[in-house]
């Protein structure tokens, strides 16, 4: 019998992961509270189990004083001194008192408390385990669906996915594998509760650590992630290696690493920007994929107006709004968007050509004309005056026809 009870310890812990001293901790304490709730509640108690055999002792346990106030829990030093001389006040002293019957006694009180103890621990690894995996990324598959939450079974235990930490746009069925960001542990009445999210910003980043390897060595650096779920994704790399570019290794050989993460959020678009500590420069940047002429910045508001192409004014806005919100969003900065026109009205600045520009410009043409009649500048010029003292003869013969007209 108590072979097999210690068989049925080890088994319990390889199925569940549960150590065997948690499994024998449990035990005890429950062999401890029947005992009490059998042969005297106000006993001292206190059960070992050999780990070895798993023959069970029970023992009381008598507290060595002056003077005895509980004849239950105390012992007189006397008492103590005539069992052993060395005893002195404040001791402890063991007495064995396993119970002929106290096997089918123990069976049938303490097997809940031994089964809630268990679980407990069980629940207990259970949240360890995963409270240290918050912002990690796990595979899992859709267990069940109860209205709008989705329940996800990550290993051992079930995760829930809420409506508002799912992409509107996603459709999921029972039995699907899903990857999935987790997002916080709580512990509550029923054990850990594990909640998940296909919509934070975390999830972006975490793909894009598994799928570039120079995230994960810390070559490139994501300094920031702005998400719309479901639509649109801007994320800024940056590195300080000069042999690096970390646009480049985020997309990869022909976009094989941007795709793969792509794939994972539903075909979600995503744009990768360089980051820059100049805030003109990534304002620019992060208004990809519009190009933008001018940039000027309000420090004291941490204001930026921003101006690109009439051609472009659309594409910097985005549909709804959405390219400008994002670069906002990634960037930390208030962007108003005007176009050329809107900013510099319809007269364009031209700037006057000074003497020298205008001399040179005249030489260049000169030479242009000689190089096509194969003379030298001089004689063009005298040629051109030329013809521009002679009636040229289309004048007259259009003389001649009004004059013929006429009669």
């Amino acid at each position: 019998m108590n072979k097999e009870f210690i068989a049925a310890i080890e088994d319990l812990e390889y199925e569940k992961g549960i150590p065997k001293e948690v499994v024998f901790d449990a035990i005890e304490s429950a062999l401890s509270s029947a005992y009490k709730k059998n042969y005297g509640a106000n006993q001292n108690v206190r059960v070992d189990i050999d780990k070895e055999t798993g023959d069970i002792d029970v023992y009381t346990i008598m507290d060595v004083v002056e003077d005895v106030e509980d004849e239950f829990t105390q012992m007189s030093l006397d008492e103590a001194r005539e069992i052993d001389p060395n005893f002195e006040v404040g001791d402890e002293m063991l007495f064995k008192v396993t119970p002929a019957d106290f096997g089918r006694i123990a069976a049938q009180t303490a097997k809940q408390v031994v089964v809630q103890r268990i679980r407990e621990a069980e629940r207990g690894m259970i949240f360890d385990d995963y409270v240290e995996m918050i912002g990690e990324v796990v595979t899992g598959v859709i267990h069940r669906k109860s209205n709008d939450t989705i329940f996800v079974t990550i290993g051992r235990t079930e995760g829930i996915l809420s409506q508002k930490e799912q992409v509107p746009s996603e459709r999921f069925e029972v039995n699907d594998r899903i990857k999935v960001y987790i997002m916080d542990v709580k512990k509550s009445t029923k054990g850990p509760q594990i909640f998940l999210s296909r919509s934070h910003p975390g999830l972006v980043k975490r793909l894009f650590e598994l799928e570039v390897p120079e995230i994960e060595d810390g070559i490139v650096e994501i300094k920031s992630i702005a998400r719309e779920a479901g639509s649109r994704t801007k994320i800024a790399v940056w590195t300080d290696d000069e042999n690096v570019d970390p646009v480049g290794a985020c997309v990869g050989a022909r976009g094989s690493r941007v795709q793969n993460v792509v794939d994972a959020l539903s075909n979600e678009k995503i744009d990768i920007i360089n980051w820059s500590d100049d805030p003109s420069t990534l304002i620019s940047n992060v208004l990809s994929p519009a190009k933008v002429e001018n940039v000027f910045i309000d420090e004291d508001e941490k204001m930026a107006v921003v101006v690109v192409p009439d051609y472009q004014l659309s594409l910097a806005i985005g549909k709804s709004g959405q390219n400008v919100r994002l670069a906002a969003k990634l960037c930390g900065w208030k962007i108003d968007i005007k176009s050329h026109t809107q900013y510099y009205g319809d007269e364009e600045e031209i700037e006057e050509p000074t003497e020298e520009d205008a001399l040179s410009e005249e030489l260049e043409t000169l030479d242009e004309l000689a190089c096509d009649k194969e003379i030298d500048a001089e004689t063009v010029v005298g040629e051109e005056e030329a013809v521009a003292e002679e009636p040229e003869p289309y004048l007259e013969e259009r003389e001649t026809k009004e004059e013929s007209d006429e009669k």
